[in-house]
């Protein structure tokens, strides 16, 4: 096994147990039988835990994986923030913004993303001196195109909250 296929499976492994622990703590926290909107974190994980590593594996499913990966990432990061906001309590601090929310889990997605990203990068890496994607930054791949993606589809989240509440 040469180096590259080495860190794409501790890659891949990374991205397994990291998404495993958040999954799991999610069916802790928020069983799916206890309120219809924990089937939602159920599905995601499912999807991230169990089939993101596997189409990783294969160059032909890397890009579904990679576009899977990024929107499980802004759904989470949109529909966590979302609870946070609804369920704060208490006088808004630093302490209670780091431990009174779920940025924490929030930075655990992005990093599980991160993973994926790299997982992504190292497959059309061609060389070490190779730069990285070239073209537009609000174009596919480049993270212009997930940060465009993400206050979109957050826009979208706030209107749909706003109009038919």
């Amino acid at each position: 096994m040469n180096q590259k296929k080495s860190l794409k499976a501790t890659l891949i492994l990374a991205l397994f147990f990291l998404t495993f622990g958040g999954w799991c703590l999610h069916l802790r926290i928020h069983p799916p039988g206890k309120n219809s909107w924990n089937i939602i974190p159920f599905i995601t994980g499912l999807v991230g835990a169990f089939c993101l590593p596997l189409l990783f594996c294969f160059r032909r499913t890397l890009s579904l994986a990679y576009i899977l990966s990024g929107f499980i990432a802004i759904l989470g990061t949109i529909l966590m923030a979302h609870f946070s906001i609804i369920h704060f309590q208490g006088p808004l601090t630093l302490a209670s913004l780091f431990l009174n929310t779920t940025l924490p889990d929030i930075a655990i997605l992005w990093g599980r993303f991160a993973i994926s990203r790299s997982l992504f990068q190292l497959e059309f890496l061609k060389s070490e001196t190779d730069i990285g994607p070239k073209g537009h930054f609000f174009r596919y791949p480049n993270m212009g195109w997930w940060w465009a993606h993400f206050f979109s589809v957050s826009f979208i989240y706030f209107l749909g909250i706003v109009l038919f509440k």
